[in-house]
């Protein structure tokens, strides 16, 4: 994982309409960027319905929230429209902001070994930098934490 402290690293992917997002266009805002496996599994969705739920917090908070998995423009068009997704979802299948923000892990399922995203969250501040970050972030509970630490903030 990257350290409280550091610059973010600077990307530039597709949203699920094919608009090119960087994460300079967020300057002067706070942004919590996480990334999540896959589209439509169920751990993923029931983390992006939390950050669904949770979303006027974050609006209140003045904090935009970017979701980031290798999946394909098309897969997250579907994922956000089937579950009624308000923030930006980021299409990274070349694993550029994966592999920049050290994310892409070994890891093991079922007696498998295999290198995969791991559910993390980063909060950049105004500047870019890394505020917070969020290992082993857990499906059910992290927009909330998130948003619990933000409100603390002020």
């Amino acid at each position: 994982m990257l350290s409280i402290g550091t610059k973010a690293p600077e990307f530039t992917l597709e949203d699920k309409d094919g608009n090119k997002v960087s994460i300079s266009d967020f300057k002067g805002k706070k942004v919590v960027v996480y990334f999540y496996p896959k589209d439509n599994t169920p751990g993923c969705t029931r983390q992006a319905c939390a950050f669904r739920n949770a979303y006027d917090g974050f609006k209140k908070e003045d904090v935009q929230v970017i979701g980031i998995s290798k999946d394909s423009i098309k897969s997250h068009q579907k994922f956000a429209e089937k579950h009624e997704l308000p923030f930006i979802l980021l299409s990274d299948p070349d694993l550029v902001a994966i592999k920049a923000f050290d994310v892409w892990k070994e890891k093991k399922m079922y007696g498998k070994t295999a290198l995969g995203v791991v559910r993390a969250t980063y909060i950049i501040d105004e500047n870019g930098i890394i505020e917070k970050v969020f290992e082993k972030a857990k499906p059910d509970t992290n927009a909330q934490e998130i948003l619990e630490y933000l409100e603390k903030q002020e």
